[in-house]
């Protein structure tokens, strides 16, 4: 398998073996995994040794809410690099894409832009901390791989387990930092309560997902949203990952709750790279306050993809369409699951929907399913990012070919060793170092 033999390569030229933890090969089928692709088109990829397969992994980690190589967004970004994709001067689509967004989010009056998820977290950060003059941030959820949010795990390792990625190690991160991110569970507000009691005059950001794995708890965004205001920080939405998916622009506008600052990318640019802070004015104009300043955030092709990617999904109801899929697969899971007498767990918002086995040992079923549905020629993970790419054919043959592998995990389980079962090592859950 050339795509297993380049995956071992990688690991001796490239630490980790590549850019991003949630492509590694171990989270998804060790030894097995196809690892690269030549091409990808709508939901199918071909691998390196040609085999086709449907993506129900990740869709380019949540990116590709339209569809690998979308006709029309590649097209406005090929006119765009035509056009000249760098200058001097500014692109004029920067100040569209501004206007678009503050457009679907009545409550925002600014815009800042760069090319990831983490990296524009770490800017609404700064800015954040900048307006509200205080330096300790209260945090819920994943938001990224820099100093301010790993400085977490300085004081206590265990801090972030519960947000994510657990056995994240702080390693780089100055010590000078610790204390300086608090961790809060999702729903439990009293947690939040508690360390506005205890540092109400140096919490100056509050950071959040408004939504992930489960509905927020009634009063939960409200409360939230009163305890900023009564101490005087900044509330930031981080939704890097919800965002357009349920509606187009903030999950935060289906709950009525409005954030002083908002962060998205992901599904923004249909898999090319550019990320957006918004915010209300008094907030956002404090970066001029703070040196926040890159090259490559200028560059055009991520303003026209976003731009397209805006387009068509308001064109298309695409957002509408992402939600019936998901739940498409949730109701076959359940409906296997239900067939066959296993337990399933089945979370999250319709289009980023994630299943767990509840076994003795829920990472070698997992492993099973994956290894047996990618004979069958699926790309699949724990997690599914739902696409504007998908049809109900598709995904009525991909629950119809879970059938017999659901009924082969039941018999792996019940036979008392799961493992026999596994061609390869079982999945890796969460941040392992690969030697």
């Amino acid at each position: 398998m050339k795509g297993q033999q380049l995956w071992k390569k990688a690991k001796t030229l490239i630490p980790g073996g590549n850019q991003l933890l949630s492509k590694r090969a171990e989270r998804f089928l060790p030894g097995l995994w196809p690892a690269y692709y030549a091409r990808a088109k709508g939901c199918e990829v071909w691998d390196l040794d040609n085999n086709h397969y449907y993506d129900f992994a990740q869709m380019g980690v949540g990116s590709c809410v339209l569809g690998y190589a979308d006709d029309d967004v590649n097209n406005a970004v090929i006119e765009a690099i035509q056009k000249g994709s760098m200058c001097s001067l500014n692109c004029f689509e920067e100040v569209e894409l501004a206007e678009r967004l503050i457009g679907l989010h009545p409550w925002a009056k600014m815009a800042r832009f760069a090319r990831t998820g983490g990296e524009a977290c770490a800017i609404a950060i700064r800015i954040a901390r900048v307006a509200s003059n205080k330096s300790k941030v209260a945090f819920c959820g994943y938001h990224g791989w820099h100093d301010w949010y790993l400085a977490s795990n300085l004081g206590e390792i265990s801090n972030l387990d519960g947000q994510l990625l657990p056995g994240l190690d702080p390693v780089g991160v100055p010590r000078q930092l610790q204390d300086t991110a608090l961790p809060f569970n999702y729903n439990k507000l009293n947690e939040l309560e508690a360390l506005a009691g205890k540092h109400p005059d140096e919490i100056g950001v509050i950071i959040m997902e408004p939504r992930r794995g489960q509905e927020p708890a009634p009063g939960f965004l409200e409360g939230v949203r009163k305890i900023a205001d009564r101490i005087g920080a900044v509330l930031v939405f981080d939704e890097v990952t919800s965002g357009f998916r349920i509606n187009l622009g903030g999950i935060h506008l289906t709950y009525g709750i409005e954030p002083d600052i908002a962060v998205f990318g992901k599904a923004l640019g249909n898999g090319f790279p550019i990320s957006a802070i918004i915010g209300r004015k008094n907030v956002m104009d404090c970066a001029q306050g703070s040196f926040i300043s890159s090259t490559m955030w200028t560059e055009r092709t991520g303003f026209a993809a976003a731009l397209a990617t805006i387009k068509k999904m308001e064109e298309n109801d695409v957002p509408k369409i992402l939600v019936h899929y998901g739940e498409r697969i949730n109701t076959g899971w359940v409906k296997l699951a239900k067939k066959h007498g296993l337990q399933i767990h089945v979370s999250g918002i319709p289009p980023l929907t994630h299943i767990a086995f509840e076994a003795m040992d829920p990472l070698a079923a997992q492993t099973i399913y994956a290894q047996e549905m990618l004979a069958k020629g699926y790309l699949l993970g724990a997690a599914v990012y739902t696409t504007y790419a998908y049809s109900d054919q598709i995904i009525d043959r991909f629950i119809a070919d879970s059938d017999d592998v659901f009924a082969l995990i039941k018999e792996a389980l019940k036979s008392g060793n799961i493992k026999k079962y596994l061609k390869g090592d079982v999945i890796h859950a969460g941040f392992k170092r690969l030697t």
